[in-house]
């Protein structure tokens, strides 16, 4: 079985069905259980994270983007801290004075404030406070075949509703991951106590209303040679930047773009993340993108990461094993 072609084809549009697999099988030319030692493989391989969906912005939860400026000497140490926190999600080090940049996630802002004060007191080192403002795109299920990621412009839509009360302990399990057996929606509909057409009616209308982005396989893009990511970051009058934002979402070969707040000493508030596997193809396509979205001549910088301390999924619809981050951090 081709592992590529299965990986990439299916990073969304997922069958809504009591038994996933079978499609998967059929159209691959193999049976369910080869199929499922294929995803198996692949998951301890470190290719695939889980199978799952991507939640927008608005679905519910916090999340917040934080850089630290880390002593070099220190950088390991300190990313082994904060990757230890059940609420980090993605910790990476970039080529910058702030070289340590992650994502914490949690039930409400007040739940990752609290996170992250208590990161900085098991560091001892202050972090940058960057909330997100406005998406304009959010994509990482791109073409695995390239050399850098190539993604269609989403389609414009208003904001998607938060995920019900009563829905979020299914929303959590979307945040685990569906198990690879060959009934997963049953497994999920018995530690739920619902029907499985409750979960996928639910899943479906997550998807129809945008709220569930997309609902698939989940792969780490580092593992398929994707190991060159830079977060550009641009200075834009805030007159201008929800203009301006939209266009460099447009452009090809921009995965991630979105407004940040700023914060002292840290003037950006517009972000554009480019994934490929060398520096120069990175660079042409932010320069090709920069200048159709109108964006030379502004203040901005690109940071390159170097090192990927850590790649998981949110944790933005459950409570946070406290006592065993607490261990973690500790230890």
């Amino acid at each position: 079985m081709d592992r590529l072609n299965l990986l990439n084809t299916w990073q969304r549009g997922l069958p809504l069905t009591e038994r996933p697999w079978d499609t998967l099988a059929a159209v691959h030319g193999t049976t369910v259980p080869r199929l499922l030692d294929e995803l198996r493989a692949a998951q301890r391989a470190g290719q695939l994270s889980r199978v799952g969906g991507v939640f927008a912005a608005s679905a519910g939860g916090a999340a917040l983007l934080a850089a630290m400026a880390v002593p070099e000497a220190r950088l390991d140490a300190v990313a082994a801290i904060v990757s230890a926190h059940a609420g980090v999600n993605h910790n990476y080090a970039r080529e910058h004075r702030h070289n340590l940049w992650f994502v914490m996630t949690g039930l409400d802002a007040e739940a990752v404030e609290r996170s992250l004060q208590t990161l900085e007191a098991a560091t001892a080192v202050p972090a940058l406070r960057l909330p997100l403002r406005r998406p304009y795109r959010i994509d990482l299920g791109f073409d695995l075949r390239q050399r850098t990621a190539s993604t269609a412009p989403d389609e414009p839509r208003r904001r998607p509703p938060a995920v019900a009360d009563a829905d979020r302990p299914l929303a959590a399990l979307v945040e685990d991951g569906l198990p690879l057996v060959e009934r997963p929606v049953d497994a999920w509909s018995q530690a739920l106590g619902w029907t499985p057409l409750r979960v996928l009616q639910t899943l479906a209308r997550w998807l129809d209303q945008g709220t569930l982005r997309r609902f698939g396989l989940i792969v780490r893009h580092h593992e398929f040679g994707f190991t060159h990511n830079a977060m550009a970051v641009f200075d834009v009058p805030d007159t201008l930047v929800d203009a301006l934002g939209p266009r460099l979402a447009a452009q090809a070969g921009v995965t991630l773009c979105y407004r940040r707040e700023r914060a002292e000493g840290w003037p950006y508030n517009l972000y554009g993340m480019v994934h490929g596997r060398d520096r120069d193809s990175v660079r042409a396509v932010l320069a090709q993108a920069c200048a159709a979205a109108g964006l030379q001549g502004l203040p901005q910088q690109v940071l390159f990461s170097w090192r990927r301390y850590k790649q998981t999924g949110a944790r933005r619809f459950r409570d946070l094993p406290d006592e065993e981050t607490r261990h973690a951090l500790a230890g």
